[in-house]
């Protein structure tokens, strides 16, 4: 769709640039979301590629992805072996519902800032203990959780002409066993209820992490496996009934009902696994 009110478009921005921010202005990246429907109150775009950062970044500290890096790089970047965590990049891809060429385009950045509680990029990062690095207007920046950065339906962390630089992924999580479920009301249609489960190979410790059927992620820590019913109490205790969504992809008691299901599955699936994946 034609943006009709854009007047200018800064193709190489710089630090500088975030500091003449104003209201009008949207930071561009991949674009699959802005140029979807009208943007009557936009005057000016900045386009993030014009920073030119490296989309991925692997080292012994993890996995720093761009928020210009698309879904369809994530996808293709050659993870060590011993990230046993690594098929999530491409099943939570592959939650985003759309044709290769959304995927050619898609940022992960743009996913996670438009907040959507189906959004698979916030349920990637959220799960693997990702850190958002916000730069701010006046030349800082600072980190964020994944985990913290959704607040609500469309709603995060970010002030006016603040900008998510990266999410870095901790190789501590990228060395986990996961289990991956998902749901949604029709064969091709949006996340109603996406969970992620981890079991460290270290100490056992397990993490549950909830998307998609909450407005927003919801994290879950046990020092151990724990048990069906001591698991599904920490989720009644922790999802108050007003954290699940409501729209036209699903009714709260029924992404409620699926979200108890998707965790007993996941904790099943991660038994007594070790890293190797004996029992």
């Amino acid at each position: 769709m034609d943006l009709n009110t854009i007047t200018s478009v800064v193709e190489v921005p710089t630090r500088a640039t975030q500091a003449t921010w104003q209201p009008g202005d949207a930071w561009l990246a991949g674009g699959t979301w802005l140029f979807s429907e009208p943007q009557p109150e936009l005057r000016r775009l900045i386009d993030l590629r014009g920073f030119g950062w490296q989309s991925l970044q692997i080292d012994a500290q993890g996995l720093e992805i761009a928020a210009t890096c698309t879904l369809a790089q994530l996808f293709m970047t050659e993870t060590p072996p011993e990230w046993i965590a690594a098929p999530l990049l491409d099943q939570c891809r592959r939650a985003l519902l759309g044709s290769f060429k959304v995927w050619s385009e898609a940022t992960v950045g743009g996913n996670v800032c438009l907040s959507l509680p189906a959004g698979p990029m916030i349920s990637l990062t959220t799960s693997l203990d990702g850190i958002c690095t916000i730069w701010t207007p006046e030349g800082g920046e600072r980190q964020v959780r994944a985990a913290d950065f959704v607040t609500g339906p469309g709603c995060n962390v970010l002030g006016p002409g603040e900008l998510l630089r990266s999410i870095t992924l901790p190789s501590s999580a990228m060395r986990c066993r996961t289990a991956f479920r998902r749901i949604s009301l029709a064969p091709h249609g949006r996340s109603a209820a996406l969970l992620i489960g981890r079991r460290s190979p270290d100490d056992g410790s397990f993490v549950l992490t909830v998307t998609a059927s909450t407005v927003r992620p919801v994290q879950l820590a046990f020092p151990g496996l724990p048990g069906p019913g001591e698991l599904l109490a920490a989720l009644d205790q922790t999802v108050a009934p007003e954290l699940y969504h409501l729209d036209v992809h699903g009714a709260p008691a029924w992404r409620r009902h699926m979200t108890d299901r998707f965790a007993e599955e996941i904790r099943s699936e991660l038994l007594e696994r070790n890293e190797g994946g004996h029992r």
